[in-house]
């Protein structure tokens, strides 16, 4: 019999749960047998790429963001009694999951009650630290305390200089025992020809998500090219909505995402982190607007920018016209980082 591994990824968006895609596939192809535990649209994108496996619903963190950004904060510490209620619920179905489905070993992207004591525990998170303006140093402490509960950390970025995630990924004195393992994505670079002019991805936790969508459809009617928007909204049935030369998908799997980015000259997306290794994966010219209030993606964006990689601006601030800047940039670069999945799975 395979020893099962849960894998359990936040319901934050849905980049936690894309870049579980690569790992759920080694863990198959290295002799294990992938459960799927999340919830929310996470969820329903895992159970669309991999039907084959089981999988489990999760108490919902329910986190959602502020229509203004400056009230991003204050959101998160209004709604931490319901998350840390959220996490005592899932560590108890955690544990339950553990003894009736014979469970040998968890991880967990960035959920922080997928845990259990009688198993080895892997957490995923590429924040070392948790910037939050002026108590960064509090919910870093916070964050190192729950990642303490796991018997590794993974950090899906190099370890040297040459990095994508900044001094997010990487911090003194961290006395957790943490493993580099590379950026990695579920795509695959393909030379084919660029048809689509702009691609627009949108993802991200309700309401900013539908905000923004609003934002970015008015205004690439001022667009003169071919432009494919994948709404990021897993629904049962796929969607294609046809408005002049705007290609709208409710969602797309990894598959036909994977080609359609190929496909694509330019891409306009939040500064997600893993949307950040797809894109760097594929070689991508891009342009970000980083989720408001938002410290993290802020910070990428911005460190992006300043190394000249990839052009930015804020949410409210954004006209069509400033893809133009995209052409003064060199792009982001893959690091042709090769992660050694036997080694890290050796854990389990």
């Amino acid at each position: 019999m395979k020893r099962r591994i849960l894998v359990a990824p936040l319901n934050w968006g849905l980049g936690h749960a894309t870049r579980c895609i690569p790992i759920i596939k080694e863990l198959y192809a290295h002799g294990f047998e992938p459960i799927i535990a999340s919830d929310g649209v996470a969820l329903k994108l895992l159970r669309k790429e991999f039907p084959e496996f089981s999988s489990i619903e999760l108490p919902s963190y329910d986190v959602t963001y502020s229509k203004k950004g400056a009230y991003f904060k204050l959101k998160l510490i209004k709604d931490s009694p319901k998350l840390l209620k959220a996490i005592k619920a899932e560590k108890k179905e955690v544990k339950q999951i553990v003894e009736t489905h014979n469970i040998k070993g968890i991880i967990s992207d960035n959920r922080l009650g997928a845990y259990n004591k009688n198993v080895p525990c892997a957490f995923i998170t590429h924040q070392l630290n948790v910037l939050s303006g002026g108590t960064t140093w509090l919910s870093t402490k916070l964050h190192e305390q729950y990642i303490s509960r796991f018997n590794e950390c993974w950090v899906p970025d190099a370890e040297g200089d040459l990095n994508l995630s900044g001094k997010l990924g990487h911090k003194k004195n961290f006395s957790i025992p943490t493993k580099y393992i590379g950026p990695i994505s579920r795509f695959e670079k393909t030379e084919v020809d660029e048809t689509i002019d702009l691609l627009v991805l949108l993802s991200g936790p309700e309401p900013q998500r539908s905000l923004l969508e609003a934002k970015l459809l008015k205004e690439v009617e001022n667009y003169s090219g071919h432009v494919v928007v994948v709404r990021g909204v897993p629904e049962k049935d796929q969607k294609i909505e046809q408005k002049q030369r705007v290609t709208l998908y409710n969602f797309m799997t990894s598959k036909r995402l994977e080609k359609t980015i190929n496909q694509s000259k330019l891409v306009l997306s939040r500064s997600g982190y893993t949307t950040i290794m797809d894109l760097a994966k594929l070689e991508k010219k891009a342009f970000f607007i980083p989720t408001p209030g938002q410290t993290e993606q802020e910070y990428l964006a911005k460190r992006l920018s300043m190394q000249g990689f990839v052009p930015s601006c804020k949410q409210d601030e954004f006209s069509v016209f400033l893809l133009d800047k995209i052409m003064a940039y060199k792009g982001l670069k893959s690091f042709n980082t090769k992660v050694d999945y036997k080694a890290l799975f050796g854990l389990f």
